[in-house]
């Protein structure tokens, strides 16, 4: 069992900026593709960003492209989601995903995710 932990959400201005973190337990974490969610209160989750295994191939919903940066850290088994320029319309709760996968894919549909955090809320006032 994959254990993911957000954390960095909060409060912020709108124009401002965040770095949210994802720890996991994985013991081959350089083998799982990874991504971000977010879900805003009434609606459906949405995609968010995606990144492949190993060195990461990634991939932003278009609402994100040019604001936000995903990364990850194999060493420190840690995904990253660095969010600048953020807008009121950025407030959600974001999760991490995670799912072993043998290609270098990413994902961007939620049901291809194995593994999820509990979520951070992040929140953008104007």
């Amino acid at each position: 069992q994959v254990q993911l932990v957000e954390s960095g959400g909060g409060l912020v201005q709108a124009g401002g900026s965040l770095r949210l973190s994802c720890t996991t337990s994985a013991r081959s974490f350089s083998n799982y593709a990874m991504g971000w969610f977010r879900q805003a209160a009434g609606k459906k989750r949405d995609f968010v960003a995606a990144i492949s295994k190993g060195v990461g191939s990634t991939y932003y919903a278009d609402s994100v492209k040019g604001r936000f940066t995903i990364s990850r850290d194999n060493a420190k088994n840690t995904l990253y989601l660095q969010m600048n320029s953020l807008k009121p319309e950025d407030t959600a709760v974001y999760y991490c995903a995670a799912t072993y996968t043998s290609g270098s894919y990413y994902y961007t549909k939620d049901s291809l995710y194995n593994y999820w955090g509990q979520g951070t809320q992040v929140t953008v006032s104007s």
